[in-house]
């Protein structure tokens, strides 16, 4: 359901962190949180300080209020450990479950990183 990966070949800055994709496929859901909010907490928890961590969302068109908690809590590990927490390609779903709990605002969101590590 989850996979962690570092986007090594990305071009970047010098001395950019790197950053690091969580690709997240089926639904972000109450029977899967466990698993998706561990993997999310290990992935911030392996990027470098300063990192931009960001959950793919491409393979994923579901998600309940446990899911967004599990979203919540990412961001704010990530925050509190000076990483970003950026949503790739959030479903139209996702984001109106956001826009109804105001919550919207309080995530980076994108297009999700190219499959072949070149960025989005």
């Amino acid at each position: 359901m989850t996979h962690a990966e570092d986007e090594a070949t990305t071009p970047r800055p010098a001395g950019a962190p790197q950053a690091a994709v969580m690709r997240v496929s089926g639904d972000l859901d109450l029977h899967h949180v466990e698993e998706v909010r561990s993997t999310l907490l290990d992935a911030i928890a392996e990027a470098p300080p300063g990192a931009e961590v960001t959950i793919d969302l491409t393979y994923s068109s579901f998600c309940d209020s446990a899911g967004l908690e599990a979203l919540l809590t990412a961001r704010r590990r990530a925050l509190d450990s000076g990483r970003t927490l950026r949503l790739g390609a959030p479903s139209h779903q996702l984001l109106r479950l956001m826009a109804i709990t105001n919550t919207a605002g309080l995530f980076a969101m994108g297009a999700a990183p190219r499959q072949d590590g070149s960025g989005a």
